[in-house]
């Protein structure tokens, strides 16, 4: 169970309408209805009447909803209590970021804007792109990173979000050094001997990248899955550990490169490449966010 889902609850509870409540919490009408269900599938009781209009809830509803309140009081007034011992300023930006992301990009990235911008208070939340981006549209973070793809793209389009593009992350494989200076493995592989591959999980924006990049391969490639996992950091200690090929950002892996332990198995029309963007709300301001967004936009260009 979500707490969100308990916050959807209680939204719909108070209006009365799945439109409405969809509209207060940034959702498309349906992705509202599937989380009401969610919630309905964990109690393991019909919440909403459904029979009529406006919408009412159920006698189990109107009992859950005096406990859902309760709990979010509670998990609100702990994270209060926590808020309260930590030391960090008052304009503190809030970034949500794929875990992906955070490991590799965001530390070098920020380091390149303090040395002009200077020094920026900021709290991570890190999580899988489904999640980071719902935290961004539903106001729990100031600024979004992500990546983007034509075929694979973050649907920010409303004219109350602003973007700008930080550059490109190339995916390509990679596979442990071998003794010889050259790789262990090397695409594309033999149909009676398929190479061990470590893949991302379906849920995993990797795993639709992972396609892509094999889709526009210059030739078939033999694979054989033997592990998968939703991060490439996991991914990349199995390849360091000789488990087989995986592919992952060039980001991730600077440092394994420079040491000799990875190498890319295979060339370069073995790769796709993905833009990686930051997104913010125009409507949320606070003077640091501002500040910050006007030296970036000098910096880099709009989406």
């Amino acid at each position: 169970m979500e707490t969100r889902w308990l916050e959807d609850f209680l939204v719909l509870a108070e209006s009365g309408s799945f439109t409405r409540s969809a509209e207060l919490r940034h959702l498309t009408q349906s992705a509202f209805s599937r989380r009401i269900k969610s919630l309905e599938g964990w109690a393991g009781s019909e919440l909403i009447d459904r029979t009529c209009y406006p919408t009412r809830l159920t006698p189990a509803g109107e009992a859950f909803r005096h406990e859902a309140a309760a709990v979010l009081g509670q998990i609100r007034a702990a994270r209060t209590r926590l808020a309260g011992m930590r030391a960090m300023p008052a304009d503190t930006l809030e970034f949500a970021v794929p875990h992906t992301l955070s490991f590799s990009f965001f530390p070098h990235w920020l380091s390149g804007v303090e040395q002009d911008f200077g020094e920026l208070s900021c709290r991570l939340q890190a999580s899988n792109v489904h999640d980071a981006l719902l935290a961004f549209v539903e106001g729990g973070s100031d600024l979004l990173l992500c990546y983007h793809h034509v075929r694979q793209p973050v649907s920010l389009g409303d004219a109350r979000y602003s973007g700008l593009s930080l550059g490109i992350e190339q995916l390509r494989p990679y596979a442990k050094a071998g003794s010889d200076g050259r790789p262990s493995l090397s695409l594309p592989g033999m149909a009676d001997a398929p190479l061990p591959f470590l893949g991302y999980s379906p849920g995993a924006y990797f795993h639709r990248m992972s396609e892509l990049l094999l889709e526009q391969a210059p030739q078939p490639c033999h694979l054989s899955l033997r592990y998968e996992t939703d991060m490439a950091e996991g991914l990349k200690h199995m390849v360091l550990q000789g488990h087989g090929i995986a592919f992952l950002p060039d980001s991730a892996v600077q440092g394994e490169l420079a040491r000799g332990e990875l190498l890319p198995a295979a060339d370069e029309h073995w790769r796709i490449g993905m833009e990686v963007r930051l997104y913010r709300d125009i409507r949320r301001r606070k003077p640091a966010l501002d500040a910050l967004w006007h030296y970036l936009c000098g910096r880099y260009a709009s989406v």
